[in-house]
């Protein structure tokens, strides 16, 4: 990993949120079981896959149209949001070395972003149960743009916000859809290991430019920032 390429390459790094920087995709098998069973539906691993990438929108129109699931796409976005936040306060941690990478970052004048598929409140749960609020200039959502990764809709957006030019920008992410995002976007990815996507780990490595098993790959090497 060229770890140099922070130092005169980019101006700004973007991150995914869930499997990139805190290990919590496992939750969301817990979230959908429980909420597939409220009606009497059952999970299959299948659904997690179609719905990768997709905003919170977006899959609430796929368990409406494909899983048959009978609510509105707004009551099936709050009742998410509502059983996720809980989780995010209270079960979800950072990956290894996060914190640390974050602050060097912010300390060296690196702009920062979060573009991910999840809910604004989600978001914000997470952020502020794991004090990392305030090392993000700018935080958007899929929802904001019209389409989901693996668009490059909400890269793009992301970029704007913080006044960077795409070629300008790294990006971390840890499933192939937001990978081919920050692709399409015009932007250099990493690939983060998740255990949620260790099957997706071969196309990760296709699609990417880099490929780190955590954020401490960075921290160790040679030419990062002091």
């Amino acid at each position: 990993m060229r770890t140099k390429l922070l130092n005169s390459d980019f101006d700004a790094v973007i991150f995914d949120l869930d499997g990139t920087l805190v290990d919590s995709m496992w939750m969301w098998t817990d979230i959908d079981i429980e909420y597939l069973s409220r009606f009497g539906l059952k999970f299959e691993k299948k659904i997690q896959l179609d719905i990768a990438g997709m905003s919170i929108k977006e899959t609430a129109a796929y368990f409406r149209d494909v899983l048959g699931v009978p609510q509105t796409d707004e009551q099936m976005v709050e009742a998410w949001i509502s059983m996720s936040i809980e989780k995010y306060k209270h079960e979800v941690a950072l990956k290894p070395h996060a914190a640390e990478f974050l602050e060097i970052l912010k300390k060296n004048g690196v702009r920062t972003a979060i573009a991910s598929s999840n809910a604004i409140e989600m978001i914000e749960a997470c952020l502020e149960a794991n004090s990392i609020k305030d090392k993000f200039d700018s935080v958007v959502t899929s929802n904001e743009v019209k389409r989901g990764k693996p668009y490059p809709d909400v890269y793009l957006y992301a970029a704007e916000k913080i006044g960077v030019p795409p070629e300008r920008c790294l990006v971390f992410e840890d499933i192939p859809a937001g990978i081919m995002a920050a692709k399409e976007a015009g932007m250099k990815a990493v690939a983060v290991y998740d255990k949620y996507s260790e099957g997706s780990d071969r196309e990760k490595h296709e699609l990417a430019d880099y490929y780190i098993s955590d954020f401490g790959e960075f921290l160790n090497a040679e030419g990062f920032y002091a």
